[in-house]
């Protein structure tokens, strides 16, 4: 049996990997207390797990274990799988949630029998993961398929990015990135929600704002369908749930890659909430199944 966790800054979640997901609870993450936080990750524990493999927010340093969560304080610039692995006495495997989502697509849900599948995150952020041949591919830092950041918007609207620079495809791409977009063209400060709801309506503003949104996305990712060789693209987060969305900018991308197919290249993520605990349980099949 592998235990598996999707941790986020409000909840961990845990459940039982034997060949299905069984899922046994979740609790309050611990955000500020250490010894809270270990204390709930190993209060799942029975001794049976063959190994611990975990989904966080934050990415997690392959040379040195050590993990940069900036919305966890607890375990922001430690070794999570030195610490839970002294604690249980088991492996321990870490992982970026995007990664165990792109995993989980690759595997069990949209990405099923496709050799190279990039998972993209259009949610309160714009995150990624690139998974070959059924691995997860990390590199160094643990930064690959971080699609997000960088800067490659100019002009009026290139924000600046809480990564410090200026005109990811976060400050734009993202639910937040929409709100602002639409703040700029408009001076009206409507929520993600209401502007994709007025898209959907016919509104012209909002389909404007929506338009501009599509442009500004659609481009970077091709480049990154183009240098990856993704054979299909699934889409998850917030914003990928909008009737429509994924569609919506499918298009756009289809039309701006260097592969030409009549078939969706984007498409709808399939594993929901799940994808975190599966990603998690799948690293650990791969590790020590």
């Amino acid at each position: 049996m592998i235990l598996a966790f999707d941790i986020g800054g409000s909840r961990i979640r845990a459940a039982a990997w034997d060949g299905a997901l069984r899922p046994l609870g979740e609790v309050p993450t611990p955000g500020d207390d250490p010894g809270a936080f270990l204390a709930a990750v190993t209060g799942f524990v029975t001794g049976h797990e063959q190994g611990i493999a975990i989904s966080i927010a934050g990415v997690v340093d392959p040379v040195s274990g050590i993990g940069r969560v900036a919305n966890i304080p607890a375990i922001d610039g430690i070794s999570l799988e030195c610490r839970i692995g002294a604690a249980t006495g088991r492996p321990v495997r870490v992982l970026n949630d995007a990664d165990c989502f792109a995993l989980a697509e690759a595997e069990m849900g949209a990405g099923r029998g496709r050799s190279t599948v990039f998972g993209v995150i259009l949610g309160s952020g714009v995150g990624g993961g690139l998974v070959v041949g059924g691995r997860v591919m990390t590199g160094a830092g643990s930064y690959a398929g971080e699609w997000g950041h960088g800067p490659v918007i100019r002009g009026e609207f290139a924000f600046r990015c809480g990564c410090g620079q200026v005109g990811c495809i976060d400050t734009v791409g993202s639910a937040r990135g929409l709100e602002r977009l639409h703040r700029k063209r408009t001076a009206e400060l409507l929520g993600a929600e209401a502007i994709v709801a007025g898209w959907i309506a016919g509104e012209a503003e909002a389909g404007e704002t929506m338009a501009l949104w599509r442009e500004l996305v659609a481009g970077p990712l091709a480049m990154v369908v183009n240098v990856v060789g993704a054979e299909v693209v699934p889409v998850g987060g917030g914003l990928s749930k909008a009737p429509g969305l994924v569609e919506y900018l499918d298009e756009a991308v289809r039309v701006r890659v260097l592969r030409r197919s009549r078939r969706p290249l984007l498409v709808p993520a399939e594993c929901g909430a799940d994808a975190g605990l599966l990603g998690a349980a799948m690293a650990g099949v791969a590790a020590w199944g």
